[in-house]
């Protein structure tokens, strides 16, 4: 196997969106290391991060596996427990997470977590995300598929990390909040993470797709740089060869460290 940190705006393998792109993960991971890899899931463009890849078929189908094996994720736990005094717009689709501590992940295919940088101060600061999603088709890849799809299972668990506010009017608020989001995604739908914090009218900040159009300008003009704060923090799987515990991570990077420093979280 072969793990990269994606920066954000490098795509993990040719495509169709930018037919004038000419740098991709894969092709970069493989004339690094002089053999070609497998890839064996992905990351979205603008999502830094843990990427995974494998040196031979045979383990680029068990590392597919592990990822697509979504029962055995279902025994995520939260060790925080939600708040009952929720504002009733996030009480759609939320379940009260189980409270148990030293969770024990050994039985889990594969473990993903990501942290997001939101708008607001999420009212639940735990919770379980149950909320379908219509199947995201693109326009050319997808023009074959039936758009008649009905909504797919998808499930998250999110963790609130750390919330802080700048004082500065934006729209009708008289200051700027921020929320760092732990998420485990349970399913694979695209643009889970995304849709599903959107879903509980905290979005992404810099996410052109489902964010928030006076949030995202007033961020760039902020803090000087324009990217989704999505970052794939780390990979836990038994080893596909040995059945060892592995776990793979990736720093924040210093445009994350830029924001920490602002809000005055800390950095590890």
């Amino acid at each position: 196997m072969v793990a990269v940190d994606k920066p954000a705006g490098l795509f993990v393998h040719r495509s169709f969106m930018d037919r004038d792109e000419i740098y991709f993960a894969l092709q970069l991971v493989r004339d690094q290391i002089g053999q070609y890899v497998y890839p064996v899931h992905r990351l979205d463009r603008p999502t830094s991060g843990v990427l995974l890849f494998a040196l031979t078929k045979e383990v680029a189908r068990k590392l597919s596996e592990a990822f697509a094996n979504k029962s055995s994720q279902a025994e995520i736990k939260l060790t925080a427990t939600a708040n009952t005094n929720a504002e009733s717009e996030q009480q759609d689709d939320l379940n009260e997470p189980t409270v148990i501590h030293n969770v024990d992940n050994t039985s889990l295919a594969m473990v993903k977590t990501y942290y997001a940088l939101v708008r607001g101060h999420l009212a639940v600061p735990a919770g379980f995300i149950d909320h379908p999603l219509k199947e995201k088709l693109d326009k050319l890849g997808d023009k074959n598929v039936s758009r008649d799809k009905p909504a797919q299972s998808a499930k998250s668990y999110y963790q609130v990390q750390q919330q802080a506010s700048l004082p500065f009017k934006v729209g009708k608020f008289d200051s700027v909040r921020y929320s760092l989001v732990a998420v485990k995604p349970v399913t694979g739908r695209r643009h889970q993470i995304r849709r599903h914090l959107a879903h509980l009218r905290h979005p992404i900040l810099g996410d052109i797709n489902y964010g928030d159009n006076k949030q995202n300008p007033f961020f760039i003009d902020h803090f000087g740089f324009k990217r989704l704060m999505l970052h794939a923090m780390s990979l836990e799987f038994n080893h596909p060869i040995s059945d060892i515990k592995i776990k793979i991570s990736a720093p924040f990077d210093h445009q994350w460290q830029q924001v920490f420093t602002e809000l005055n979280w800390p950095q590890n």
